[in-house]
């Protein structure tokens, strides 16, 4: 999953890129309200973290410009203590959600967690293809009914590849939503992941299930890719 955070406070800017990288997720940043809605006009993000206050653009302006063009992408506002004036007017104009400052990072990843899966009908909370499941709440798969211990990047990758089943995925697509913009194209990164995703999945199961499509990308499925 693909998150933009627009905060121009660069100290907490760079605590929610440094917590969400962490569990798992792909971050971009932006400081302020322009460059913010420029990146999420260009990149698919699957959720905005989006403060009020902010120079070029406001959150509230983001917000309204973002909804004129008909995007549905999710969006949490992060709020001073005590604006509910701005809090009214933010969902007024289309957001989905609001926090407010100073909050917990436990109660942030709640609810964007809780935003991620509403984003769609196409979300829902468990996967399961063949004996692999994937629980997108507690952030756990298992093949077999065998815990598999997999890091936020491969659950990421994994989940990725679920939603993705029996299609070829491009390793563009790979670098648009489970990597971000800091991501060095050249670097053999993808291939080390799926390689490691590829062997636990291996020590749980019988059949393989990640293919490599050569000089596209990869395919998840069972029995050899064609």
């Amino acid at each position: 999953m693909r998150i933009l955070v627009v905060e121009d406070e660069k100290k907490v800017a760079r605590f929610l890129e440094k917590g969400l990288r962490e569990e798992g997720y792909s971050v971009d940043v932006s400081h302020d309200g322009t460059d913010g809605l420029l990146k999420a006009h260009v990149h698919d993000y699957d959720l905005l973290v989006l403060d009020v206050m902010l120079p070029g653009k406001s959150g509230l302006e983001v917000v309204r410009e973002l909804r004129a063009r008909e995007s549905s992408v999710p969006v949490l506002l992060l709020t001073a203590r005590g604006d509910q004036d701005d809090i009214v007017l933010g969902l007024d104009a289309g957001a989905d959600d609001y926090l407010t400052k100073p909050f917990g990072f436990d109660e942030l990843l709640a609810r964007v967690r809780a935003l991620l899966r509403r984003g769609g009908s196409a979300r829902p909370d468990r996967l399961i293809y063949d004996d692999l499941e994937l629980d997108r709440v507690t952030h756990k798969a298992h093949r077999g009914g065998d815990r598999l211990d997999l890091t936020p990047k491969e659950f990421q990758l994994l989940e990725f590849l679920m939603l993705n089943a029996e299609r070829v995925v491009r390793r563009t697509e790979l670098l648009e939503k489970v990597w971000d913009l800091q991501f060095d194209p050249m670097s053999n990164v993808i291939d080390v992941h799926v390689g490691h995703l590829r062997r636990k999945l291996r020590e749980s199961g019988d059949d393989p299930l990640v293919h490599t499509v050569r000089g596209v990308g990869y395919i998840f499925q069972k029995g050899e890719a064609k």
